[in-house]
């Protein structure tokens, strides 16, 4: 199921930037890409951080 979903979800990237309109459009697609991968290490830090003291671990 995981398979089938990774599938439905996966972009090109290249395509969608050599069929850019303009410059404004491929770096819109740059950061829509990257910005949730970037906002899950950020979340992800944060819970660490949190459970670092919380437990006193550190």
């Amino acid at each position: 199921m995981a398979t089938f979903l990774s599938l439905l979800q996966e972009t090109d990237i290249e395509k969608k930037m050599q069929e850019a309109p303009n410059g404004a459009y491929e770096i819109g697609v740059f950061i829509g890409t990257y910005l949730p991968f970037v906002i899950l290490v950020v979340i992800a830090y944060l819970f660490y951080r949190y459970s670092k003291k919380k437990y006193g671990s550190g």
